[in-house]
């Protein structure tokens, strides 16, 4: 390779490498693990001068540094371009971190997760996949196979992780110097829901992740707002706010105001929303100009409060982590752990009154004020032990229409799904989709709640319910081209109006079997119901 004085190289990455320019104006080329940075050669030295002091050189051999180490036996370097945050991390840190990139589907320069051992672990592959079995340094080597930016967002979710552990930590050590308010927060990241919920994709264009502040802020946080949101369908899939209000703890209104997506909608869901096509003629605020003031509120580490918050976070496309969610600091004695109630029924429970009629639209400040005075009501009165819920709805209303498909091989297109449900079920595979390695799972909506119930009864498949007590059957699936497809479908809500029919009543329950098989164990004379078979 000829090279030019006074010009400025950039070596790509093709095997990585790194390099020292002489005084020469000769490149040295030391074959290495990792990336290379922009460099340039020097210029010629002056005539007249004294020359230039000796470039002091590194003895490699003998650097304490260059000390093999787990990293390096699967082939990469411990050292790169990571973040002094992330490296500095310890073990249980950047365990969260790689199990992030897992559930998010992540991929650095050599690929995801088990692609990265299978690749260099020539010992165990991907066979022991769990990052708690692995050690810091293997962690911390598979992200720094991610590019600058990703390593820079790692570095936020470092920082989070820390300042939840600090808190805890402050929380055992002095208990009575943690506000009442923070202790709601620690709670609501403790429900068994919230790490699934609250990953977000902050890493996408248009997401901001915004500051929590120092810990010492974070123990002794009272100031608190609450939001709520209003979505509408738009012709592309997504779902795009149209609506938002915020109040303070005196219920006061921080914000109200009507958002344009600026771009084409299919649905304003008005019977829900309350806001039509003539509401939004002339508005002009952005989903932007919501981020930007929600970013003037949220300072000094106040916390935000919301029912099910994390479906209003993701259609405002922030990442913030000191929440409240008022589904998740109340007990329900008769629902699983899993499980949460709807907004209406639980104000009935705890306020004594129901934010809505039945059948009216909902009111964007009503909602936030109704979750503002639910974790007014816990601090005041506590409500440790279980309650009663109205037991009509458990989930949000635009999930009564669905079930959800999962464990289904990435192989299977999802369009293939409508094949086997009667009705006129769709799919957004656009947007419903959840990649989960090896398979994914999705959503198939359909237009009313009888609808949904009968393509479920006359699903093949024995029924089964998931660790959140909800109804699902094992759905074998027959392809065109001969393949067996082995999958799941689950009803979105708890129980369901035919288990209250004599027919149901009288139905046996499936019986697990040693094997672990499910097996129908029929009455005297009884026979099983025979379903409709699946379409192929």
């Amino acid at each position: 390779m000829r090279l030019f004085r006074h010009t400025t190289y950039t070596v790509q990455r093709s095997p990585t490498c790194s390099f020292e320019a002489t005084k020469a104006h000769t490149l040295k080329i030391e074959m290495g693990p990792w990336f290379c940075r922009p460099f340039s050669l020097p210029r010629r030295r002056p005539l007249s001068g004294p020359p230039p002091p000796p470039t002091r050189t590194r003895n490699r051999r003998h650097s304490p540094s260059s000390a093999p180490t787990p990293a390096t036996a699967l082939g990469i370097s411990a050292v790169g371009l990571m973040a002094k945050r992330l490296a500095g991390s310890e073990k249980e840190v950047l365990v969260e971190v790689v199990r992030f990139t897992q559930k998010n589907g992540l991929k650095g320069s050599d690929g995801g997760w088990k692609d990265f051992l299978a690749r260099n672990d020539k010992k165990f592959g991907a066979s022991v996949s769990d990052p708690k079995k692995r050690t810091r340094d293997v962690l911390l080597a598979f992200l720094q196979t991610f590019s600058k930016d990703f390593q820079k967002y790692f570095g936020k979710l470092v920082k989070r992780y820390k300042e939840r552990s600090a808190i805890h930590e402050h929380m055992k050590d002095f208990p009575d110097d943690v506000s009442p308010e923070q202790k709601l927060v620690l709670m609501t990241g403790e429900h068994p829901e919230y790490r699934k919920n609250y990953n977000f994709p902050s890493y996408q264009q248009g997401w901001k992740v915004l500051r929590v502040g120092e810990v010492s802020d974070l123990k002794s946080s009272r100031a608190m707002l609450a939001v709520d949101c209003e979505m509408v369908l738009c012709k592309d899939g997504t779902e795009a706010v149209v609506r938002v209000c915020v109040v303070d703890n005196n219920l006061e209104v921080k914000l109200d105001t009507l958002v344009n997506p600026f771009k084409a909608i299919a649905d304003y869901r008005t019977h829900i929303t309350g806001v039509s096509k003539k509401d939004l003629e002339g508005v002009t605020s952005s989903l932007v100009d919501v981020q930007k003031s929600l970013k003037k509120l949220l300072t000094n580490g106040k916390i935000l409060i919301g029912h099910s918050l994390h479906r209003d976070l993701y259609a405002l496309k922030i990442d913030y982590s000191q929440v409240i969610d008022t589904a998740y600091i109340f007990k329900y004695a008769n629902l699983p752990a899993t499980a949460s109630a709807s907004l209406n029924n639980l104000c009935k429970s705890v306020l004594g009154y129901s934010v809505r009629e039945d059948g009216e639209p909902h009111n964007c400040l009503k909602d936030a004020e109704a979750a503002m005075n639910l974790v007014i009501a816990k601090l005041k009165h506590g409500f440790n032990d279980p309650i009663e819920v109205a037991a009509s709805s458990y989930v949000p209303e635009s999930d009564v229409l669905k079930l959800l498909a999962h464990r289904i091989p990435v192989y299977l297109p999802c369009q293939e799904l409508c094949n086997i449900f009667s009705g006129n079920p769709s799919i957004d595979e656009k947007t419903e989709s959840r990649i989960r390695g090896e398979f994914y799972s999705t959503f198939i909506s359909f237009n009313d709640v009888d609808e949904v119930d009968k393509a479920f009864e006359e699903l093949d498949g024995q029924v089964t319910k998931d660790s959140g007590g909800r109804l699902q059957k094992q759905v074998i699936l027959k392809r065109d081209n001969g393949d067996v497809v082995i999958f799941y479908v689950r009803k979105m809500v708890y129980g369901s109006r035919l288990n209250h029919s004599e027919d149901s009543k009288k139905r046996p329950q499936p019986q697990p079997t040693e094997d672990g098989d499910l097996k129908q164990e029929n009455g005297d004379g009884d026979q099983p119901k025979k379903k409709r078979k699946s379409k192929k």
